[in-house]
């Protein structure tokens, strides 16, 4: 299937995540060069952030037509994304012979059921020296009625996200981030129980418990978190 409707609601809300977002994207911006394709690109309001006019091109996919055309006008109003390419569809719907030289995952990989053909799929697509980069919620142990009512198959620990690694690929780096949230979120799933989380609260973990987190990851050396990054390479010259 090419096209899908996604179940969420929580792209929106998130859109106000201000401090999460430049976190994790400065962790992962080093490794992004070359011609870019973004998968599950939402709303669009995670590319801009990448710097997609750095890259010689972007390619921002998204399954849901609906939220395409809300995508195709955020990137289009932004004088940093309006060169982005966009597509309605899946990677199962590229040209065999599209090539790339990064493929992001930005919490999309937990949304879809055959995780490991996904990353099979588009391995096929990274030239030699490219990069796939996938960043997801964590800890199974975390899986909440809120995860299952936005469309999520599963969280990620490093074992199960590596078993993902494509023929061919070396596993470059995996980390965790948001260590300060990862104890919110148990007790959150402990005592509150939440399926949905309120603005306000999304706004008190953005201001005050994400900055914690960039201070404590570091000396925790990033093995502790509610979100994990895995970055891929192909073997071979870049």
């Amino acid at each position: 299937m090419n096209q899908l409707h996604y179940p969420g609601q929580e792209l929106d809300l998130f859109a106000h995540a201000h401090n999460w977002k430049q976190y994790w994207v400065s962790k992962i911006r080093p490794f992004i060069r070359g011609d870019v394709l973004e998968v599950g690109a939402g709303l669009g309001v995670n590319t801009p952030l990448l710097e997609p006019h750095k890259a010689r091109s972007w390619t921002a996919m998204e399954p849901d037509p609906e939220l395409a055309v809300r995508l195709t006008k955020s990137l289009n109003s932004n004088p940093i994304s309006q060169e982005c390419k966009v597509l309605t569809g899946t990677t199962s719907s590229l040209e065999p012979y599209a090539q790339f030289d990064c493929a992001l995952y930005i919490d999309v990989l937990e949304h879809i059921e055959e995780d490991k053909t996904e990353i099979a799929q588009v391995a096929n697509l990274i030239r030699p020296g490219g990069r796939i980069i996938v960043l997801s919620p964590a800890h199974q142990l975390l899986y909440t009625p809120f995860d299952k009512s936005i469309g999520h198959f599963r969280r990620y620990n490093r074992a199960s996200l590596l078993r993902c690694t494509p023929p061919g690929f070396e596993v470059e780096s995996v980390f965790f981030l948001d260590s300060v949230g990862m104890l919110a979120s148990l007790a959150n799933k402990v005592m509150l129980q939440q399926s949905m989380p309120k603005l306000n609260q999304l706004r008190i973990w953005d201001r005050f418990l994400v900055p914690t987190s960039t201070i404590l990851d570091r000396l925790l050396l990033h093995k502790v978190g509610k979100s994990v990054v895995a970055i891929w390479r192909r073997v071979g010259a870049s």
